[in-house]
């Protein structure tokens, strides 16, 4: 018998775990979906799902929960379900700055928590997800979430709970400084005369292909980049602009801004 998997919240993100875990093989039968929002609630129906709109003892007999609401209302959602969560269950937050023992004080004292950062590349089964658990936390608890993330693309997990806002710095973030880069690109193919329909696909398409030749290759990416710069040539010379003007340092100065943030909004 295959485990029952609640989900308190039905977003974004919680539909694409879901989607990624019925694209591996699981039934729609094995999820249990808690949403407020009417609309939201009834798409959810209308994809063959079961949804309610309050935790009740419907929800206590299962395995592992996700906890997938917004920040800002996440203690209010575990002060209505921590009464119908076994002790032996996992419980797994994708809720950013929420630290593990916010998350056990609101789940009043709920043990096996695991922190999960994943982000929106899971959309589409490309997404990387950090993770960090609990003592309390074994392996099976931890296979039990691996399996959960793998539906959806990588997972990395942390050795402590600090590192989260690393990886939310890194990779949760990262798809913005990605978006932002790809614009760039964008908008220097319009200035050179392309259609914006153009622009768009040339740009989507340059980041696609070397996103996937450098998961492809063993090497470091420095050493990518010189593959396809030539002395004097035209990456060479759009590259040496780069430098100059300090994008790479802007970048990393950027991952590190992120970490500040929410290093902050994990103090609360």
């Amino acid at each position: 018998m295959r485990e029952k998997i609640v989900f308190i919240g039905g977003g974004n993100m919680a539909c694409a775990i879901i989607d990624g875990l019925i694209g591996k093989g699981r039934d729609r039968a094995d999820f249990l979906v808690i949403e407020p929002y009417t609309p939201a609630r009834d798409a959810l129906v209308a994809r063959g799902l079961t949804c309610q709109e309050r935790a009740d003892e419907q929800i206590a007999d299962a395995a592992l929960y996700v906890l997938a609401t917004k920040p800002q209302v996440l203690q209010e959602a575990c002060g209505q379900v921590r009464a119908f969560v076994p002790a032996a269950a996992t419980v797994v937050s994708i809720a950013a700055g929420v630290s593990l023992a916010s998350l056990s004080e609101w789940l009043g004292g709920h043990a096996r928590i695991v922190r999960a950062m994943p982000n929106t590349p899971a959309k589409v089964g490309l997404g990387m997800t950090g993770l960090s658990a609990t003592p309390a936390c074994g392996a099976a608890e931890r296979e039990q979430v691996d399996a959960l993330f793998a539906a959806v693309g990588e997972r990395i997990w942390t050795h402590t709970e600090a590192m989260i806002d690393a990886v939310t710095a890194v990779t949760g973030s990262g798809p913005g400084y990605v978006f932002y880069f790809m614009a760039a690109l964008e908008q220097g193919a319009r200035e050179l005369g392309f259609s914006d329909e153009d622009a768009l696909r040339l740009a989507v398409s340059t980041f696609r292909g070397a996103a996937a030749l450098a998961a492809s290759e063993a090497l470091p990416l420095t050493e990518l980049q010189d593959r396809v710069t030539s002395k004097g040539g035209t990456t060479y010379a759009a590259l040496s602009h780069l430098r100059e003007a300090g994008v790479a340092d802007a970048i990393a100065q950027a991952v590190h801004k992120a970490q500040q943030r929410a290093q902050e909004l994990s103090a609360g």
